[in-house]
């Protein structure tokens, strides 16, 4: 890998994929049954956690090095040669127990085994388009996908506009997609390249979670942050099962979420919300309480004021930790560790920066969170990664860090 070494070198994807400038102005990509990170039901009510645990220091945002137990860790590379890689995602039920990659490029790649299986599970070259941060962006199997063989992909098409289509695997073909079985549930016009969000995930309430940034351009110029007749800049519930699938805005007032994800013990949402001009947001909120959120864009800039003249913050749900553009320009969101090569690192939330590709991690409770731990020294001392476009994890809850320019990475025991 490229060793990073300029901000500057860095100007390729979405908000989440934004370059550092002295000022950021064309944004950037970059109770029912519970959900696990495979999509398999777990308990079918989230527990209760107490605002307070005494084995746990006080809630604060300090940063610290991980302590020496949980820093026994290294990020090891299983894959490399991929095209563009921004998710990782696996199939409920799946047998093979297969890692599906998704390249921004527009197709999904399978690794099984340790090794990238030749020619591809979807190929949707020909329809999508190739801004720095359009093209395929999501990918989510259904959590009865053993049963359904259902999967749902985001992606903007050749005009720039957002669709979320369901597909089947075909009946005979486990590695393939059948193009015939497409069935649109969201379209979406996009008013500008950027700012598409493009997640989608399946929540604890068995609907599919869509995230959409506020449809482009500096400053939210279409007021869809707050506006509720607008689709965009919105955390939407898509029940899929529906004959007719219905849609409901379960949050608003996010710029460009690029990556959100629940803890599949508590069932809690965490968010990566990428900034404008001065600050990256993490957002969190309870698995009890997952919607009626307002994250304030484009009022607030996270929890800082970015339209002084309606600047009332009462309203408005704040990120539990936020960091400033001397240190990174486009937030990744990432993922609850709950595998078990780990233990030390139970519950603790990674995320990481694009541009700078600092990690860190952090454990939330609804007081606030806490050791809140900088590992680029421990996995990164030499500073060889960057473009961190997204973590997955597997089958057994281990986590892997995906790099835009092609390579995988699984954070395991040294």
């Amino acid at each position: 890998m490229r060793r990073l070494t300029s901000l500057t070198l860095l100007c390729l994807l979405v908000s989440a994929y934004a370059c550092k400038r002295p000022a950021r102005t064309d944004g950037g990509l970059p109770a029912d049954s519970m959900v696990s990170p495979t999509g398999s039901g777990l308990a079918s009510n989230p527990p209760e956690v107490s605002p307070t645990d005494p084995s746990l220091p006080p809630p604060s945002e300090a940063l610290s090095p991980p302590p020496s137990d949980a820093a026994a860790v290294q990020l090891v590379s299983i894959a490399s040669g991929l095209e563009r890689p921004v998710a990782l995602v696996v199939a409920p039920g799946d047998p093979r127990k297969r890692l599906f990659i998704v390249e921004q490029v527009g197709t999904i790649r399978v690794l099984e085994q340790g090794a990238i299986r030749a020619g591809v599970f979807l190929d949707l070259k020909k329809s999508v388009s190739r801004d720095n941060e359009q093209g395929l962006l999501g990918l989510a199997f259904h959590p009865r996908f053993a049963d359904n063989r259902k999967l749902y992909i985001n992606y903007t098409d050749r005009g720039g506009d957002t669709h979320v289509v369901e597909y089947q695997v075909a009946a005979g073909d486990p590695d393939r997609v059948d193009l015939a079985t497409a069935r649109e549930v969201l379209r979406v016009e996009q008013p500008y390249s950027n700012h598409n969000g493009g997640h989608v995930l399946f929540g604890p309430d068995g609907k599919l979670w869509v995230g959409l940034g506020d449809g482009g351009g500096a400053g939210d110029p279409v007021k869809a942050g707050q506006d509720d007749k607008q689709r965009l800049s919105k955390m939407l519930r898509i029940d899929v099962d529906a004959a007719t699938p219905t849609i409901d805005v379960a949050a608003k007032g996010v710029r460009n979420p690029w990556r959100y994800s629940f803890d599949p013990a508590t069932g809690d949402l965490y968010i990566g919300d990428v900034g404008q001009n001065e600050w990256e947001s993490i957002f969190v909120v309870p698995g009890t309480k997952l919607t009626g959120h307002n994250f304030g864009w484009s009022v607030t800039e996270g929890r800082h004021c970015y339209d002084t003249a309606r600047c009332d913050q009462r309203a408005f749900t704040p990120p539990v930790t936020d960091y400033a553009h001397d240190v990174g320009c486009s937030v990744t969101g990432g993922v609850v560790y709950r595998g078990k090569a780990l233990p030390a690192l139970d519950g603790v939330y990674f995320y990481a920066d694009y541009c700078t590709a600092i990690i860190r991690s952090f454990r939330w409770r609804p007081d606030g969170i806490r050791q809140h731990w900088e590992w680029k020294p421990v996995l990164d001392p030499d500073s060889r990664l960057g473009q961190v476009s997204s973590f997955g994890v597997d089958h057994e809850g281990e986590i892997y860090l995906l790099l835009l320019g092609g390579e995988i990475l699984r954070l395991t025991s040294r």
